[in-house]
């Protein structure tokens, strides 16, 4: 997810993917760009489906940018490779409904796709500014126009606790543990607040940062006690 990787929110620059192109080609690698998110960034670097296309499988969805009803992605990659993209597609889902598809391509067509992706944007703003009036004290790693945050925690505190904390008070929030490719998960917490209604955001916030509070001083107190 080189533009607005989830859940970091990171927006690889052009220089990273024109040097991880050149390790592509010298090994004869395929790259897979999923672009989920990446109509988050009103002025993105090259996508690696235009600086690369002989080599790159370019991953879409509208769940995102659309609807999150809307279960349909698309795929844009080398011609060779069509042919085994279509037997993995027939073998799993076996065809995209023609119904919403019609939707979608009429959305595209008519300028509704790009006016939402507009709406989101502002919309994704707006949170972050919330999210960071709250969390203000915290490292928070997120893209600017995201629906969702990154918050890494300070060593000794555990996001197991924060976590259950934080549903013993009706909040559901994710660790890092679905997203971790290392042996040693990193203590952080995921947030996710896209579909929140606004005037309930800032509350919640406050329910997040005191929960996070107090693991920090349980954490502190019982090494005083050590």
């Amino acid at each position: 997810m080189p533009t607005v990787h989830n859940p970091l929110g990171a927006v690889m620059d052009e220089m990273t993917r024109l040097r991880l192109i050149e390790v592509a080609r010298k090994h004869d690698l395929l790259i897979i760009e999923d672009a989920a998110y990446a109509f988050l960034e009103p002025d993105p670097p090259s996508s690696f489906i235009a600086l690369t296309p002989e080599r790159t499988v370019h991953v879409g969805s509208f769940s995102k940018n659309l609807a999150t009803g809307l279960r349909l992605g698309y795929l844009i990659a080398p011609v060779t490779h069509i042919d085994r993209l279509l037997e993995a597609i027939r073998a799993t889902t076996w065809n995209a409904p023609a119904l919403i598809s019609g939707l979608a391509t009429g959305w595209i067509e008519d300028g509704t796709l790009a006016s939402s992706e507009e709406t989101r944007r502002w919309d994704g703003s707006e949170r972050q500014q919330l999210c960071r009036s709250v969390l203000g004290g915290s490292f928070i790693l997120s893209h600017r126009n995201a629906g969702f945050a990154w918050l890494p925690f300070e060593k000794g505190v555990r996001a197991e606790p924060i976590v259950t904390r934080l549903k013993d008070r009706g909040i559901s929030a994710c660790g890092a543990e679905p997203f971790a490719t290392i042996v040693a998960v990193p203590q952080a917490l995921r947030l996710a607040f896209g579909g929140i209604p606004k005037d309930e955001l800032k509350g919640i916030f406050r329910i997040v940062r005191e929960a996070v509070e107090e693991a920090s001083v349980s954490y502190q107190n019982s090494g005083d006690r050590r």
